[in-house]
């Protein structure tokens, strides 16, 4: 299970797990937002969830409490993308200006638009939510690894690019 702030790298660790690992990647943010920036219900996205974890081995990437039960009861470890707030909002400034002057799609071909970073709503303006989350998402993964029932997770608090690259480097290579 690999968790973080928005901007902090999740996605692209997680892949980079995957392939070291010889496992599937899910981003859970692929699962969630339908076309036209839909949420997919409740029981859905806990159903898809659900069957994906069920498999031997895979990487899960994301933030979503709705199904975080799921994936902490079946994860052996947790890697939480500890960043500095103010560098996972240069790389998420960095990505989202790129998507939205590139255009390309995300999940279920939604993209990312410029009207959304002139509003002050957190739900639409990408670079907001990443700020305010901050605190909330450090919050919540402490509470996270403090809590008994998650104690046969392998913590793995990750707090700077030096960090990822030392984790890195104690796994195997990709396999050929």
């Amino acid at each position: 299970m690999v968790v973080g702030n928005s901007g902090s790298g999740k996605s692209t660790l997680a892949r980079v797990l995957a392939a070291r690992l010889g496992c599937g990647a899910v981003e859970l943010d692929g699962i969630y937002w339908q076309p036209n920036w839909t949420p997919l219900i409740r029981d859905a996205f806990r159903t898809r969830v659900t069957d994906l974890v069920a498999a031997e081995a895979w990487v899960v990437d994301g933030n979503h409490s709705t199904v975080a039960d799921l994936v902490l009861a079946r994860a052996d470890t947790f890697v939480w993308l500890d960043l500095p707030r103010l560098l996972a909002m240069a790389r998420i400034t960095r990505r989202t200006l790129v998507r939205m002057v590139t255009k390309r799609p995300l999940w279920n071909g939604n993209t990312e638009s410029f009207r959304n970073l002139f509003s002050w709503d957190p739900e639409r303006n990408m670079l907001r939510w990443a700020w305010t989350r901050h605190p909330i998402i450090r919050a919540r993964n402490e509470a996270l690894l403090a809590d008994p029932a998650n104690a046969h997770l392998r913590p793995v608090r990750l707090r700077s690019r030096a960090d990822v690259r030392q984790f890195l480097s104690t796994l195997p290579p990709p396999p050929d």
